[in-house]
């Protein structure tokens, strides 16, 4: 179906530039997450609760890359229903690492980083909720974007943490990350969350100013966490900045030990009412084994998903229960306010943040177990989700063994052609 479909469209496309009125992404091949709606396509988000499902629409981000002639080459592995960082959770089976086949991608858009790295297409359609396109494009040397939340719509996007989730395209080049931006973002009345706010057209706007007030969060480069060689990586890069004549600077965040406990109170919260409706009754799987109603009920979510999906939905359940709400969801939306808060304040100061992306490289498939240390992995991409603004994660080398290491910059919301811009000097830097 994928390949014929391809074919069809590169030809229809070929046609277009034969008489002048292809789009803006003519002939540009395209992979999408599993958790992006396309009719008439398998919709699976990597989980046995939705097997055989196929989408009855097509989502606003994915049509849009339609109309401006993208060829769409199938859809990519991920964490089951976008809930993990190492895309270890997929029904189907973990992606792997092309640079090495036993280490992780990364996740939740493992598939999706993957298929860049190795070249199977010239870019993906990922989502991030707390660092989801970020932290793979780190693991595998490739450049991930969350743009400000609700610059693109999120209808047709199977929601995990609704206030938290965003499209956003990993790419082998800023330009590139920049045009699929321009071409997804925008108004949408299927979605009310969408911003109003005019597109600029990010892909015209590359050129960076000459000098920059850069902050890096002080805390994040000298935690005891840091993998000493991403450590290096960025002071390297800091030093660079520096002989560029931009203003670099260490800041303080004193929330950054708050962050993850934050993210996942609520992030679970809003995962345990976003996944009540998978309940085997309408669509989706259904136990074959269950002899009355309630069975069906238990049956069916027990046995469709993953233990991943499961934990994140009992933690959800308990922090909305009545005697809990207080003491955890209302404390952590105040938090919340709190990082928002100070990053916006600290964005006022500074052009950009800057720090790690990932406290690691890569790791080996199997080697976290334990669910709070795979969680402390997202402990340098949850900022920018918690604030809502745009962050992007840029590759700046590679560690001993050869793995990518990523950098990560963050701007004030609605900023992405600032942000894209000044990334656009740090990968020339790199690759030069």
């Amino acid at each position: 179906m994928w390949p014929d479909e391809a074919r069809a469209q590169a030809g229809a496309v070929d046609a277009k530039l034969a008489a002048g009125t292809a789009g803006q992404l003519a002939g540009m091949v395209i992979g999408i997450k599993d958790v992006l709606a396309y009719a008439g396509h398998s919709l699976q988000s990597s989980s046995r609760m939705l097997d055989g499902f196929k989408s009855l629409y097509t989502g606003t981000a994915v049509q849009r890359l339609l109309d401006a002639d993208a060829i769409i080459i199938g859809r990519q592995n991920c964490d089951e229903f976008a809930m993990g960082g190492s895309n270890e959770t997929s029904y189907f089976g973990p992606a792997r690492n092309a640079i090495d086949p036993n280490r992780v991608p990364g996740g939740s858009s493992g598939g999706s980083a993957v298929a860049v790295q190795a070249d199977m297409c010239l870019a993906s359609i990922g989502s991030d909720t707390g660092g989801s396109v970020r932290q793979p494009a780190a693991f595998c040397g490739v450049i991930g974007f969350k743009p400000t939340y609700s610059r693109i719509s999120r209808y047709g996007l199977v929601a995990f943490a609704s206030s938290f989730d965003q499209i956003g395209p990993i790419t082998r080049s800023v330009a590139d990350a920049a045009l699929l931006t321009e071409v997804m973002a925008g108004p949408d009345g299927m979605d009310s969350t969408a911003s109003q706010r005019e597109v600029p057209a990010y892909s015209q706007q590359l050129t960076p100013a000459p000098h920059y007030r850069i902050g890096y969060i002080a805390d994040a480069v000298n935690n005891e966490g840091l993998n000493p060689e991403i450590k290096a990586a960025m002071e390297t890069q800091l030093d660079v900045l520096r002989g560029q004549g931009h203003v670099v600077e260490a800041v303080d965040f004193p929330y950054l030990d708050f962050m993850i406990p934050t993210y996942y109170i609520l992030t679970t919260a809003e995962a345990s009412s976003n996944l009540g409706r998978f309940d085997g009754v309408k669509y989706g799987y259904r136990a074959p084994d269950a002899t009355d109603l309630e069975s069906m009920y238990k049956k069916s979510r027990a046995q469709g998903f993953g233990p991943e999906v499961q934990r994140r939905i009992l933690l959800g359940t308990f922090v909305l229960s009545a005697s809990y709400y207080d003491a955890y969801y209302t404390k952590a939306q105040r938090v919340r306010r709190l990082i928002k808060e100070k990053t916006d304040e600290l964005l006022r100061q500074y052009d950009f943040l800057v720090l790690p992306t990932t406290p690691t490289t890569a790791f080996n498939i199997g080697e976290k177990q334990d669910p709070v240390s795979m969680y402390l992995a997202d402990i340098f991409t949850v900022q920018a989700s918690l604030a809502g603004v745009p962050a992007i994660s840029v590759p700046v080398g590679e560690d001993a063994a050869g793995l990518p290491i990523g950098l990560q910059v963050m701007a004030g919301a609605f900023r992405e052609a600032d942000l894209l811009a000044f990334a656009s000097t740090i990968t020339e830097e790199v690759l030069a």
